[in-house]
């Protein structure tokens, strides 16, 4: 009989070989998955002797981590902005990146809650944007759109699970289309698609295999949802109103021009925290 340590060095060492880093954290993760066990749960039970009905219930979820299945669909869910995520194959795993989009928004709004009161989440997915918004902002009235029926099947099953069904409305639309001709909004987020073919080619397995490729790709080398997005959005936007858009690290001279052709003010290229552009915020013309 192994202990529970020496599963999970033998892991680690198998995990390292295959590619999958972190390897220590991820066989950590998987193996305290498998148990039932948080992390620090784990470290108290080193030395525990496993049965064969646990290693059992390990061996199938580190084979598929070794073959290059996101951790995240493995585990089930995510942790982001806040919030438990349901993720599946059905959306793309909620970035990083798209956190720090969520941490621009609501630095960015004046007055907080009371400064917005209608929300627009383009391209919704898991729900991630549009739930932790309504959640931070509980007059807010928000919806949530995405083309694919499926992405937007799991953003309301991730409504539910948080408490927030209510407070979001779930829309299949094409960008802008579906919605009533007079629906205007204090802010449009959104994090679209925006790689070439050749950025998901070099991707990670992770990333190439596992999340859905048209919740990655855009045509026009990345931009063309970004544009037609940035397009629709004056007359979308209230007067004031916010656009921020998550991006492609070599598109903001393009978006900002498109942002200019579209009449909208205040354009304006940020990057994240290792210093890439990655959000481009506007601003629909004020009432003078």
């Amino acid at each position: 009989m192994l202990s529970l340590l020496e599963i999970i060095t033998k892991t680690t060492e198998f995990f390292a070989a295959r590619g999958v880093e972190p390897a220590r954290l991820n066989a950590e993760q998987v193996v305290g998955h498998a148990l039932g066990l948080k992390r620090m749960q784990l470290y108290l039970q080193f030395e525990r002797l496993l049965t064969e009905p646990e290693l059992d219930k390990i061996r199938p979820l580190v084979k598929r981590r070794a073959q290059r299945e996101p951790l995240q669909h493995i585990v089930g869910t995510v942790e982001w902005g806040g919030l438990t995520l349901k993720v599946d194959r059905r959306a793309l795993i909620p970035r990083p990146e798209t956190e720090e989009l969520l941490e621009l928004v609501l630095a960015r709004v004046p007055g907080g809650a009371e400064g917005v009161l209608r929300v627009l989440d383009l391209g919704t997915g898991t729900g991630a944007l549009a739930l932790a918004l309504a959640r931070a902002w509980p007059a807010a009235r928000v919806v949530a759109v995405d083309a694919s029926e499926e992405a937007l099947a799991l953003a309301r099953e991730n409504a539910a699970a948080l408490g927030l069904g209510d407070r979001v409305e779930f829309l299949r639309s094409d960008w802008y289309a579906a919605l009533p001709v007079d629906a205007v909004f204090d802010l449009i987020v959104s994090n679209p698609p925006y790689l070439t073919d050749e950025e998901v080619a070099a991707a990670e397995p992770e990333v190439r295999l596992h999340d859905p490729r048209a919740a990655l790709v855009a045509p026009d080398e990345g931009r063309a949802d970004l544009r037609a997005i940035i397009a629709g959005a004056a007359r979308r936007l209230a007067p004031g109103g916010l656009l921020a858009l998550e991006t492609g690290v070599a598109q903001h001279p393009a978006l900002l021009a498109a942002v200019a052709a579209a009449g909208l003010s205040q354009g304006e290229s940020r990057a994240d925290l290792r210093g890439r552009d990655r959000f481009v915020l506007a601003r629909a013309a004020a009432v003078s």
